[in-house]
């Protein structure tokens, strides 16, 4: 091949998707290498999109341009909002997934759009002086490019794991990619391994579902995307069931069969998602555990069994599952597995995801250690972002923490690293309240607008959004009502927390209220995120307030080439950590693993 790309994608995961498709629209030359076209956006875990922390970076993606949220709208068959009960900062969105739909609206898209797409495998990088050439490929295409991204999820140096039985592959009945990792070794890039697990599927009609108890999406459904919207007009059930004394007797009795506990795969996997195994022997004094029972699609007769994560033999797991309410007679077509591969700790990143040692080169997704669907997505809009500014000469795109769970999502991964398994919470934000999923579009439009990848008709959307938006906020915080024989102010009524703006609301309406009755419309449709924006004004004020103390942190900047090892007072540790991460601002500098605040402010003496 004689053509130099722009971009190169490798790997067609849910990162890749978003890397192609934000640097195709950007207007780059760019090119999606994939181990297999049909597998493009598949989902080798749950079928879901979103959830706590995740629901709000899906409406972030959506909201600066990217593709997640579309998709998922398009292929959704039930949506729920949830944290409902707590505060607004903790809503998150979640959608289950009809998975073959979601596949085949992304191909759709790479379609219409005329992406090019190679089916092969990159067997290993062309590397020059420090800088990334190209790719070679197992079909021996020598293809050149301009910039690199890596998207390779769980397929470098994959390895499949159920019971004892181990074999080279990415994800089930799937290939491995091999060598990439020895050879980025070879310029200075560490590697190390991560391993993740699945669940077991089952056919949908060996299951008792008399038994077991009715999860509904919600009555008024909505959508991921502020710009196109699709109401769903019926949607999945999903159930829930538990495991009880004897599913982890089973487990127990056979626990030195897992690889995960026998030492077998002896690496670290996610945290807040453990096998089953985990659950069992790390919580004893629980007799029973949740068992999400969920469709894989419209028509599928698949259902996918989440939280009973597992690489325990085939017959242990056919064993247990069946002690399960409701899944005494089921029928597993694809049993639970572990994998284990190959991550590059992201602390060797900058920002932009490009890598430090070889220009160019950009990580995105579960090699950088991450873990699931829309942590891979964002750094995939955000490498593909970043490439293509990198050969136009531009200014990188880099999100702050107070601006996005992107921004914070990515500042973790480059300035702490991770030993696990990497995913978003909303406790991970310190600024959540400023980062709600109902004003993604408020906060980050005008950013996707200016780069290229919102159209204008969708900006002037959201501005016309916030400008109705103050004007009832204004006009709310002005007016009176009477609450319990007394004349009270509609603003110091929200702030009590047993008052809701749907009682608000009712009372004006029966009021025929004039301003209601124009905006009745778009106060319906905005009703929480007004309610949101009185009800926690104190709180917003106040964060707001710590992110301009942090902005003179950020703002601080240090030059490219300081000699951190000239400052005496600085530890040793604080030396050798600050020369390695070579931090652009002092607030970048106090949020590096080890940096103390004493080494922070002898910094700011000699930056001043």
């Amino acid at each position: 091949m004689n053509i130099i790309y722009d971009i190169i994608i490798v790997g067609g995961g849910h990162s890749g998707i978003e890397a192609i498709l934000s640097s195709y629209k950007l207007g780059a030359n760019s090119l999606l290498i994939t181990m297999n076209i049909n597998s493009i956006g598949k989902m080798s875990c749950n079928p879901s999109i979103g959830g706590i922390g995740k629901g709000q970076i899906v409406r972030e993606i959506d909201a600066l341009g990217g593709y997640m949220g579309k998709l998922a709208d398009k292929s959704m068959i039930q949506f729920r909002m949830l944290n409902k009960s707590k505060g607004p900062a903790m809503w998150s969105p979640r959608a289950q997934i009809d998975r073959k739909l979601y596949i085949k609206n992304v191909l759709k898209i790479f379609k219409k759009k005329k992406i090019n797409i190679l089916e092969d495998i990159v067997i290993k990088l062309i590397i020059k002086n420090n800088n990334i050439l190209g790719v070679i490929t197992k079909k021996n295409n020598k293809i050149f490019s301009k910039t690199v991204i890596l998207t390779n999820g769980t397929f470098l140096n994959g390895k499949i794991c159920i019971g004892n039985k181990y074999y080279n592959g990415g994800r089930i009945n799937e290939n491995s990619s091999i060598g990439i990792s020895e050879q980025l070794k070879k310029h200075g890039i560490i590697y190390n391994k991560m391993k993740t697990g699945t669940s077991p599927r089952i056919l949908k009609n060996t299951i008792n579902f008399k038994k077991l108890l009715i999860q509904k999406g919600d009555k008024n459904n909505n959508n991921f995307s502020f710009f196109k919207k699709k109401i769903l007009k019926k949607q999945k059930k999903c159930y829930i069931t538990f495991t009880n004394n004897k599913t982890h007797n089973i487990i127990i009795k056979n626990i030195h069969k897992s690889p995960i506990i026998n030492g077998i795969i002896n690496n670290n996997g996610p945290r807040y998602c453990p096998s089953i195994e985990d659950k069992v022997l790390k919580f004893k004094n629980k007799n029973k555990h949740q068992i999400f029972i969920e469709p894989d699609g419209w028509n599928s007769n698949i259902i996918y069994i989440n939280g009973f994560s597992t690489s325990l033999p085939k017959k242990i797991q056919y064993k247990s599952i069946k002690t399960i309410k409701g899944l005494e007679n089921v029928k597993i077509i694809q049993y639970g597995y572990a994998v284990e591969y190959d991550y590059f700790n992201p602390i060797q990143l900058k920002l932009t995801l490009e890598t430090k040692k070889i220009n160019n080169l950009f990580f995105a997704g579960q090699i950088n250690g991450t873990t699931g669907y829309e942590e891979a997505a964002c750094q995939g809009l955000i490498a593909g972002i970043n490439a293509y500014l990198k050969i136009k000469h531009k200014k990188p795109f880099i999100l702050k923490r107070n601006e996005s769970y992107i921004g914070v999502l990515i500042d973790d991964l480059v300035n702490k690293g991770t030993k696990e398994p990497y995913r978003i919470f909303t406790s991970r934000a310190e600024y959540r309240i400023l980062l709600r999923q109902d004003n993604a579009d408020i906060r980050l439009t005008k950013k996707g607008y200016k780069l290229g990848l919102i159209k204008k008709k969708f900006f002037k959307k959201v501005i016309k959004k916030k400008i109705i938006i103050k004007k009832i906020i204004k006009f709310l915080k002005n007016k009176n009502i009477i609450f319990n024989n007394k004349n009270i102010n509609i603003n110091n009524l929200l702030l009590r927390p047993q008052i809701t703006i749907d009682y608000i609301l009712k009372y004006l309406i029966l009021k025929k209220n004039k301003f209601i009755n124009k905006y009745i419309k778009y106060i319906l449709k905005y009703k929480y995120i007004i309610s949101n924006y009185i009800k926690y004004e104190y709180y917003i004020k106040k964060e707001k307030k710590n992110v301009k103390l942090m902005k003179k942190l950020e703002n601080l900047k240090i030059p490219k080439h300081f000699n951190y090892f000239k400052i005496n007072s600085l530890s040793k540790e604080a030396q050798e950590k600050l020369n390695y991460f070579r931090p652009l601002s002092i607030g970048q500098a106090s949020r590096i693993s080890g940096i103390t605040p004493s080494d922070i402010n002898i910094l700011i003496i000699y930056i001043k």
